[in-house]
């Protein structure tokens, strides 16, 4: 008879405490997979909607000239004649080795009018790109459908004395305003908005934007090297990431991963106890049998191998069984943590490890019980009987 069919006839024998064995590793591992496997939903649908919170990279001409302007407070002129980017060549930016990280690509044309005797600054924009953009922009009133529809800022509302459905002449055309922009605390408190082709044909600059937003996360490259690939494609750009929007949004899906690893660590070590605790009381249960075996001429080595054996197919069958069952519970407990939010799959990789984790438990668990019981005198576990 091989040693592995003494194991398991063991396991076979002693149902109620292998069942045991099995059901702390399932929980254990279950619990694990469940954590990790919600993480990694969380992950993807916090990357997902934070994508959506704005650029984080922006391409703008590229100037000598320094910036002089700190907090909203300007010593000196805006120009906005400088050379500004052909809309057609914008298709470029979705060409790069990296285009799968892109999301929104939201160009935009810049330029001064005068209404009622005061200079405001009109900005055109694609709505269909950009409402989605800035999520944090709320209109009073109904979002630009047409053409001819603009959101008005709301301190340049309050200086031009304009309303939901007033009218403007800007350049040939008539527009209508459909909403105005609550206060943002920036540029956009003093701007006209409209549809970036209309507002082309009012400031003379048809087929131009002046600036691009970007909004890109990169799971698999730096957003270093998004950049560069950008700057390749229109040398003649300054092209920036806006570090602190990505920082951010690295430094939360951290969190969640960090806070999933700590309980994972505090769920391995119960789990081990768990087994460790099991395991040491069913050796000193088998004194008489272990004692039979080393009377029998087995030698220490065997004795460890039979429990070690029992072991990895307790093991074994915690690590499959808890993978299956943490994958369903993730799937099943996932739309009350996030809502509208989407299980990421089974992950394969996790499953293999999910079951060397579990197999490597019960060893280390089982080694000191194995050993102890392969040290036993023969003479003295006899005494049992």
């Amino acid at each position: 008879m091989k040693l592995y069919h003494i194991s398991c006839n063991n396991l076979k024998r002693r149902k109620g405490k292998v069942i045991f064995l099995v059901l702390g590793l399932v929980l254990g591992i279950a619990t694990i997979v469940t954590l990790l496997s919600i993480t990694e939903s969380m992950t993807r649908d916090i990357e997902d909607r934070l994508d959506q919170f704005g650029a984080n990279i922006v391409m703008v001409p590229r100037s000598e000239n320094l910036a002089l302007s700190y907090g909203g407070i300007s010593v000196g002129g805006v120009n906005y004649a400088v050379q500004e980017f052909a809309e057609k060549d914008l298709s470029a930016i979705r060409e790069i080795e990296n285009r799968e990280n892109l999301g929104a690509v939201a160009p935009k044309v810049l330029g001064p009018v005068r209404i009622m005797g005061r200079q405001v600054l009109l900005m055109g924009v694609d709505f269909a790109v950009e409402l989605p953009l800035k999520t944090w922009w709320h209109l009073g009133g109904v979002a630009p459908a047409d053409s001819g529809d603009l959101i008005i800022g709301s301190e340049a509302a309050e200086a031009l004395h304009l309303a939901i459905g007033d009218t403007l002449e800007l350049g040939s055309r008539t527009f209508t305003v459909t909403a105005i922009l609550q206060a943002t605390g920036a540029a956009e408190d003093g701007m006209i908005i409209g549809d970036l082709h209309a507002v082309q044909e009012v400031l003379g600059k048809k087929g131009v934007v002046s600036l691009v937003e970007i909004a890109a996360f990169c799971r698999d490259c730096p957003i270093s090297e998004l950049v560069l690939q950008i700057a390749e494609k229109f040398p003649e750009a300054r092209v920036t990431a806006l570090r602190q929007a990505v920082m951010s949004k690295m430094q939360s899906i951290e969190l969640f991963k960090a806070f999933s690893y700590g309980v994972a660590g505090l769920v391995i070590f119960i789990g081990s106890l768990l087994v460790f605790v099991t395991m040491m009381g069913a050796v000193n249960e088998r004194t008489r049998e272990i004692g039979i075996f080393r009377a029998i001429g087995f030698r220490r080595g065997h004795v460890m191998q039979i429990i070690l054996l029992e072991a990895i197919v307790v093991g074994f069958l915690g690590g499959f069984l808890g993978f299956v069952g943490g994958n369903l519970i993730a799937w099943a407990v996932l739309p009350f943590v996030i809502s509208n939010g989407t299980f990421a799959g089974v992950n394969i990789a996790l499953g293999g490890l999910a079951i060397l984790l579990s197999i490597s438990l019960s060893l280390l668990a089982s080694f000191y019980p194995a050993k102890k019981g392969s040290g036993l005198d023969p003479s003295v576990a006899l005494r049992a009987l």
